[in-house]
């Protein structure tokens, strides 16, 4: 597509966006820890609506994202091609998150399926800013959902990251830990034990973040229905 149509594609877009806003929505998601900044209110059904025939185009993310404007992020996220994605390309978004949800949908529509989605991972657990620091822990939790092929040893490589980071107070940290060590620990048996383990580990810890992300991790990984689930002892349904 050539670059004029690309613009073009990419002005009718923000257009229609920007039709579509809705300031009492904006207001609500701030609610939920949204960022009202360049938000405009408009639902992700709609979003959605607007980019069926967009299909996936990397110069039009690209556009879509240097918008600033919280939606068309979202639409980024979702037409950008993990293939043509690059390290550089991620830092430069991460660096640019300023609410959880975009945060979480950079990692699940996309990074996790670009080819160095564990070292970023690992990398981003490192840094200091709470949401690039969640950006880890949240694409880690997509690698663990989606890369069913993925050997233990990717995961376990985690394990020290988890353990250091369950002391950080943050909300949007916390959760992101919480998450992952869950994730994690409900792929095999192996896995299971290990983040029950390291579950305890953490609860050890005995500080606020570390209580609240043990106990709740704790509780599913050993409940039944999941222990059931790995072991592969639930029981079918019997024909009527």
């Amino acid at each position: 597509m050539a670059n004029i149509e690309i613009q073009e594609e990419y002005t009718e877009l923000i257009t229609q966006l920007k039709a579509l806003a809705n300031a009492d929505n904006a207001t609500g998601m701030s609610r939920f820890g949204i960022s009202s900044a360049n938000t405009l209110g408009v639902s992700g059904k709609d979003i959605r609506r607007l980019i069926v025939q967009a299909g996936h185009n990397h110069p039009l993310a690209m556009l879509l994202w240097d918008s600033g404007i919280h939606e068309a992020r979202i639409m980024a996220s979702l037409v950008a091609e993990s293939r043509k994605v690059s390290p550089q390309e991620m830092e430069t978004w991460v660096k640019d998150i300023d609410s959880w949800d975009i945060c979480d949908l950079c990692c699940n529509n996309l990074w996790y399926k670009t080819p160095f989605a564990y070292e970023q991972a690992l990398k981003w657990t490192y840094r200091e800013e709470e949401y690039v620091k969640r950006a880890g822990f949240v694409l880690l939790t997509a690698l663990a959902v989606h890369d069913k092929k993925a050997p233990d040893e990717k995961f376990v490589l985690f394990f020290p990251r988890l353990l250091a980071e369950a002391s950080d107070e943050r909300n949007y940290v916390k959760k992101s830990v919480n998450w992952a060590l869950r994730q994690i620990g409900k792929r095999n048996l192996s896995l299971n034990k290990a983040a029950i383990t390291l579950g305890e580990e953490i609860l050890a810890q005995n500080t606020r973040s570390a209580r609240f992300i043990a106990t709740d991790a704790l509780r599913e990984l050993k409940s039944p229905q999941i222990q059931e689930r790995l072991s592969g002892s639930r029981k079918k349904p019997t024909d009527a």
